[in-house]
């Protein structure tokens, strides 16, 4: 049995330059594996808390030097000696000692760090690939054994609080078919990402690239963005519908105020009828596969009201509605709000917690999507967690920019070790 023998953190930045907490486990056999934990643009209000130090003369406060401090005295200690095999029992040790709901004690991105990093030793100490010792966790939480890479969702354009803001909606996306393999997939999304950008470039619009490596151009309206996609898909030589087809995370709590949600493709501010009808024609024009977001967190009726409205048509996902909190995933199911779930470990705080949240997704018949976060790190973790679940989708973003790319190689590499293993 192999034992945890020292656990620390430093701080580093993430791909924003904004601090964000680094993790080591050293094994008594000399083994040392390091993990690093991402943070979010677009939070919601039912995540739990990740601690800054909010002093302004650093890093505008921004800096996580009193997490990594609560990693280096109190959560290593506490779990140093334990098998890094028993993941409950490491999870559950810390998630006592912070002793609130939403982990503001020691931080989120404290706890999450040691609990990923345990789950590396964990695999290490097996000699087992992550991915591998991550279905062996799942099937502990009571789900089928289901490895497989899921389909990607490629963020091509970004708007919202990720882009430039001058596009209301956070995320356009590209999925390949899900017949594709995921090398295949990989390859026609770079394509039509590189034919995009030709296509900005000779509409003369602004592409630089927002936080998640898409194209933050500038265009008019929402709609203007969707018809980049159409041109892009044409001239890359791709089917919509058939080879790929279209996805938005609208985000709407960016754009949301007392009851009412504004947008530049429309004159004045839309009510929830009015919203319904618009994601109602976008379907209609260009056969989404993919609705995140589409309305504020805490509008449940709304909610039910779209997922009765296009559920049978598309993947009505839930992301600030749902927050990886298994009492709103549980309402969720309950009035019937979405089909699918965005699942984002540093919002539960635990890998625990995110198996358990999983589950209630698959149970409930759902699409399991499991995303990185805005502010990312060159950390590969998701990429294996996703493999190891049996996720639908990922949602790494573009095929660009290196913290993003990381995940896409790991998921190649992934690939291939799976072409090797016998059947």
């Amino acid at each position: 049995m192999a034992k945890i023998t020292k656990i620390g953190a430093r701080e580093i930045l993430d791909s924003r330059g904004i601090p964000t907490v680094e993790a080591f486990c050293q094994l008594d056999s000399g083994q040392v594996l390091i993990s690093s934990v991402p943070s979010g643009t677009s939070v919601g209000s039912y995540e739990d808390l990740e601690l800054r130090d909010k002093d302004e003369a650093r890093y505008k406060g921004h800096g996580v030097l009193k997490a990594v401090q609560n990693v280096n005295d109190i959560l290593g200690p506490l779990v140093a000696g334990m098998d890094p095999t028993n993941q409950e029992g490491i999870d559950t040790k810390m998630l006592e000692a912070d002793s609130t709901q939403n982990e503001s004690r020691y931080g989120a991105n404290a706890i999450l760090a040691v609990s990923e990093v345990v789950t590396k030793a964990a695999a290490a100490s097996s000699n087992q690939s992550l991915y591998l010792w991550v279905n062996t966790l799942s099937q502990k939480v009571g789900m089928e054994s289901h490895i497989k890479i899921p389909t990607s969702l490629y963020n091509m354009i970004n708007g919202g609080l990720h882009g430039a803001g001058n596009l209301d909606f956070q995320e356009f996306l590209v999925i390949p078919a899900s017949s594709k393999s995921f090398s295949t997939g990989l390859q026609m999304a770079v394509e039509i990402y590189l034919t995009m950008g030709e296509l900005l470039a000779r509409r003369g619009a602004i592409h630089s690239v927002g936080h998640e490596g898409g194209y933050a151009p500038n265009l008019f309206t929402n709609a203007d963005a969707l018809q980049v996609f159409v041109e892009s898909a044409k001239e890359a030589n791709f089917a919509i519908g058939r080879d790929i087809f279209l996805g938005l995370d609208v985000a709407a709590d960016s754009f949301y105020k007392d009851g009412e949600y504004s947008i530049k493709d429309k004159s004045s501010p839309m009510d929830t009828n009015q919203m319904l009808e618009f994601y109602k024609s976008l379907n209609e024009q260009y056969r989404l596969a993919i609705l995140e977001d589409a309305f504020q967190e805490d509008a449940w009726e709304s909610w039910q009201r779209l997922n009765a409205m296009l559920g049978d048509q598309m993947t009505i996902v839930g992301d600030d509605l749902l927050a990886t909190n298994p009492k709103r995933v549980e309402r969720a199911i309950k009035e019937k709000a979405c089909n699918g779930i965005l699942v984002k470990p540093n919002q539960a705080g635990t890998v625990s917690e995110t198996l358990r949240v999983v589950k209630m997704g698959k149970d409930a018949g759902w699409k399991v999507i499991i995303s990185h976060r805005s502010g990312e790190t060159n950390d590969t973790f998701i990429a294996d967690f996703a493999v190891g679940v049996g996720a639908d989708y990922v949602k790494f973003g573009a095929p660009a920019r290196g913290e993003r790319v990381a995940k896409y190689n790991r998921l190649s590499a992934i690939e291939r070790e799976l072409t090797l293993i016998p059947k």
